[in-house]
């Protein structure tokens, strides 16, 4: 059964990658902040989308749009010219690092109507934008491929210029998707680099870790607390550097080159190879390839683990009773025997006694049938245990005796 140590030693781990997560996330994103690489991977994309991939045709003439180039400040300068997603750590030059898909597509169409030249585009005299002069100066784009996109979204619109634009914009965000998906993955792997050098610069191995909390009880205890406190803050997470590096340092764990070399145990001689060299290695690793998963994930683990110790502990502190239902108790059998049918001859000395007249002179009805009480007995015992009845019977008319019926319904 998984105990409540090990849930606690659980605990404890998470808050710690929840903490080296939100370090490598500060570091990553002050490495963002000085090389732009969203701008960088942004402009790959949109080269690839308009099949320019130098950066010397219909992507220099969009960046260079009024819609775009007010988004940002320098000159435009294409990024290196290169198969696939850009480098790690690519520079983005000053670019922007978004771009909304309206912007996009309203100057693309812009560029279409009224062609590449901002001069041109400027004179009240250029004819308006519409669905019609997108149409016939399409040559405008100078690319065969976008020039089907356009005719395409154009088709579909049924004569709406704003359904042109959003079809453009559908298209515009299915490429952004891609791009997406570069800079999650190089944002990984960058992450991975930042946390395996901070866990050998902070000699932060996840082996030596669980072995303290397991064994030291107090130190548990206390790390328990301050990640429960933390899984009901919501703003934890956006944390800086300093507060989590500090929170990290101030826990009771051997963390640091102060407590040496080794996990779990120091070397004990020259041929122990795993608590020398292996075992740190592969604790710096785990709590590398921990840091990769961010911050927010280990924030929502917290969370239900948290839930799942609350209920867990209430069974530990009281076990479960035993049911309430108890099964209904049965009736105690009465152990008073039932008396016995009357016997003939007590049958005969109370009917003697309670009748007014003797048996020797009743009158019986003319044509009835007398039977002798000795005949009656069986019958009239069976009749006693049905009826709850044991009054005699000792006169009995047969049908074929009664007198016949008078009156009637006529």
């Amino acid at each position: 059964m998984f105990g409540s140590a090990m849930l606690e030693v659980a605990i404890g781990l998470i808050f710690v990658f929840l903490l080296v997560s939100i370090i490598c996330s500060a570091i990553r994103e002050g490495i963002e902040a000085r090389l732009k690489s969203r701008a960088a991977y942004l402009e790959r994309g949109i080269r690839e989308l308009l099949h320019d991939a130098a950066g010397r045709g219909l992507a220099r003439t969009l960046y260079e749009h009024p819609l775009i180039a007010s988004l940002y400040s320098e000159k435009y300068t294409p990024g290196e010219h290169a198969a696939g997603s850009p480098a790690l750590l690519a520079k983005g030059t000053g670019l922007p690092s978004y771009i909304p898909a309206r912007s996009f597509a309203t100057a693309l169409m812009d560029i279409a109507a009224r062609g590449v030249d901002p001069a041109l585009g400027s004179d009240p005299r250029t004819p308006v934008m519409s669905l019609k002069t997108v149409r016939a100066n399409i040559i405008n784009l100078e690319c065969e491929p976008v020039q089907r996109v356009m005719l395409t979204a154009i088709d579909t619109a049924h004569g709406n210029l704003d359904d042109a634009r959003l079809n453009l914009e559908a298209w515009f965000d299915s490429g952004m998707d891609r791009v997406s998906g570069w800079y999650k993955r190089s944002t990984q792997w960058i992450i991975f680099w930042i946390a395996l050098v901070v866990a050998v610069a902070l000699n932060i191995n996840t082996i030596t870790i669980v072995d303290f909390l397991y064994r030291n009880d107090t130190a548990r205890a206390a790390i328990v607390a301050l990640a429960e406190a933390a899984s009901t803050d919501t703003a934890f997470i956006t944390r800086n550097y300093a507060d989590a590096r500090q929170e990290l340092e101030a826990l009771d764990l051997p963390i640091g080159w102060a407590s040496g070399w080794g996990a779990p145990a120091q070397p004990t001689g020259v041929l122990d190879v795993w608590n020398g060299l292996f075992g740190p290695l592969f604790g710096w690793l785990l709590t590398a390839l921990a840091a990769t998963m961010g911050a927010p994930f280990w924030f929502d683990l917290l969370n239900k683990v948290m839930v799942i110790r609350a209920t867990v502990k209430p069974h530990e502190k009281s076990p479960e009773e035993a049911s309430e239902d108890r099964q209904p108790k049965r009736a105690k059998r009465s152990r008073k025997k039932t008396a016995p049918p009357p016997t003939p001859s007590k049958a005969k000395a109370r009917k003697a006694t309670t009748t007014s007249e003797p048996a020797e002179a009743s009158e019986q009805p003319e044509g009835s049938t007398v039977v002798a009480h000795e005949e009656l007995q069986p019958a009239l015992q069976r009749a006693a245990l049905e009826d709850a009845c044991d009054i005699p019977i000792t006169h009995v008319t047969l049908d074929e005796d009664l007198p016949p019926a008078e009156g009637g319904v006529a």
